[in-house]
């Protein structure tokens, strides 16, 4: 089988990808590991697309970035998915429901052309010039040649099976993943504004006490907008040396998060007013890993560029989330921008250093440990992943593949 353009994972900067590069009339290959699209959005029950909007204003919300991820947010609110942008404090974000996100991500990839997607399957090896990828389906060995590549894998899969330069931060400084999961039957009063504060020292009180592990610290909720339903989020610390590429360290944190899930609901039922009728609703698919490697690009991202609200005559994104740096289970510490300026993303930090048909998109471009706080965020993996897909796509098929080139294939299919 041979495509022109092929997109390792169906996250929100994957589904992006692969439905701007078939859009662009790239025949087009969406490789997905689990059964749905939508990654962190789905899979890790992250309820918030964050990243959409500029920093909070007087004039309401506003589009950070025009084009697939201003769609997608327009639709899955059409389609009952989210009730519409939230303000918190000084940034905008979108309650949406993660089966929505799903069923939303398998409408948009239907309706593309050129594009096939493969769920339940893996890519386990490439070729070192990245035109031949070995996938696995089940036990069922496939072979792709493809012209270019986009890695939406999150943890830089095709980097690593490549070969390709990356970094990754120390295993102290790693941004905490999160589990997430849910509670029903939870009175409607029990977690509005003071509440949380109050469970959050209870929560405190019990750990020190003895009466909750100490994961337990830092657990926040929030509700779905389902009557009785509050999503609860813990950040864990895993392993000292913890890596999240490892195979033994995922099944640690997996079995952490579960752990701690059972004894807060277990705490909340008897110890939490307004929660004597709770009980798990859902557990995550798998935890959400915030950081993983990132790819060595044209350009590194770098943190005073995100503080300082850095432009790029190759900008084809733009970064409007805060740098949210989570490197303890505390919660998090947020570092604006100095003057409220956005940061452009250029593309040299979506393309590969060492290999020039490999594409990046998502939380592993190339980028700067604080600056990848920001960047990481769904909203803006929406944008870049457009970006990445746009220009593979133009690249694959002889079009350019430039900065200029992008935004040009990116005007004509938002006007088509």
């Amino acid at each position: 089988m041979g495509v022109d353009v092929l997109v390792a994972g169906g996250g929100p900067a994957g589904l992006a990808a692969a439905i701007s590069s078939a859009r662009s009339g790239a025949r087009t290959l969406l490789v997905e590991r689990h059964g749905a699209l939508g990654g962190m959005g789905t899979a890790a029950l992250v309820h918030s697309f964050c990243g959409l909007y500029e920093l909070a204003g007087d004039s309401g919300p506003q589009w950070a970035n025009p084009g697939f991820a201003s769609e997608f947010a327009t639709r899955l609110i059409a389609g009952g998915g989210s009730a519409g942008p939230q303000r918190m404090g000084r940034v905008w974000v979108l309650p949406h429901q993660p089966a929505a996100c799903a069923w939303l991500a398998d409408e948009m990839v239907g309706a593309a052309g050129n594009l096939e997607m493969l769920l339940h399957s893996e890519i386990i090896a490439v070729s070192p010039d990245l035109t031949a990828v070995e996938l696995v389906t089940r036990g069922v060995r496939r072979r792709v040649a493809a012209r270019s590549v986009v890695d939406a894998s999150g943890d830089g899969e095709i980097l690593g099976l490549a070969g390709a330069a990356f970094d990754q931060a120390p295993p102290e400084h790693l941004q905490r993943p999160a589990f997430i999961f849910g509670l029903q039957g939870v009175e409607e009063s029990a977690w509005q504004d003071d509440e949380r504060l109050k469970i959050a020292a209870r929560i405190a009180r019990a750990v020190a006490g003895g009466g909750l592990p100490a994961g337990a610290l830092g657990a926040s909720l929030r509700g779905t907008g389902r009557g009785g339903e509050v999503y609860v989020t813990i950040d864990l610390t895993g392993p000292s040396d913890y890596d999240p590429t490892r195979a033994a360290d995922l099944t640690a944190l997996e079995v952490e998060g579960r752990s701690l899930a059972w004894s807060l609901a277990e705490f909340f039922r008897t110890s939490t007013p307004g929660f004597s009728t709770s009980t798990i609703s859902v557990f995550p698919a798998r935890v959400g890993i915030r950081e993983s490697r990132r790819v060595v690009g044209r350009y590194r991202l770098e943190t005073a560029d995100v503080e300082k609200g850095a432009q790029f005559p190759d900008a084809v994104a733009r970064a409007t989330w805060p740098m949210e740096l989570r490197e303890s289970n505390r919660g998090p510490r947020l570092r604006f921008p100095l003057h409220g300026q956005p940061a452009d993303i250029p593309l040299r930090s979506l393309r590969a250093r060492d290999h020039k048909t490999l594409f990046v998109a998502g939380r592993c471009l190339s980028c700067s440990h604080e600056a990848q706080a920001s960047v990481r965020v769904m909203g803006t993996c929406l944008a870049t992943g457009e970006a990445a897909g746009l220009a593979a796509a133009l690249q694959a098929t002889g079009r350019g593949g430039e900065a200029s080139d992008v935004l040009s294939e990116r005007a004509r299919i938002r006007r088509s």
